[in-house]
């Protein structure tokens, strides 16, 4: 971007970074999700989980953004696994809750029985099955004083 700045074309680095705002901006959100649901996991309905980490093989696929595991080492017994959409105009939908549960098995410790979580900044659509799901305010929530 520096380069093209220098070269007077501000235009061009501006035309980049708002074509790639979406993608930077949820990577820079991830690990504030991931801080904040093991703030929210620690109580009564998710008492075992201790560590809340990303999963994804090699080819980025599957993908998990928020796996709760048993123990502070890795992989530990997963508690959770869930996904993050953050943009704007679209709530965590069934195409997303169908990638979840078809991809929780190849998720380190994970089983049938592994709760499915999300976390979306417009909601979530329909009637998905998941065991739980946050947004904004939820995650915001976790960092007040109690």
């Amino acid at each position: 971007m520096i380069p093209l700045i220098e070269r007077g074309r501000g235009d061009l680095a501006l035309e980049r970074i708002e074509r790639s705002w979406t993608t930077w901006r949820v990577r820079a959100v991830e690990p504030l999700i991931r801080e904040s649901l093991l703030r929210l996991m620690a109580n009564d309905e998710w008492p075992e989980t201790e560590a809340i980490g990303g999963w994804w093989n090699r080819q980025n696929n599957p993908r998990s953004t928020s796996s709760g595991h048993t123990a502070s080492r890795w992989p530990g017994r997963c508690t959770s696994s869930g996904r993050s959409k953050w943009l704007e105009n679209q709530p965590f939908g069934r195409h997303e809750y169908d990638a979840l549960v078809r991809d929780v098995l190849d998720v380190p410790g994970a089983g049938p029985d592994t709760p499915l979580v999300a976390v979306s900044r417009c909601g979530v659509a329909g009637n998905l099955p998941h065991s739980a799901h946050w947004g904004p305010e939820d995650l915001v929530r976790t960092w007040q004083p109690r």
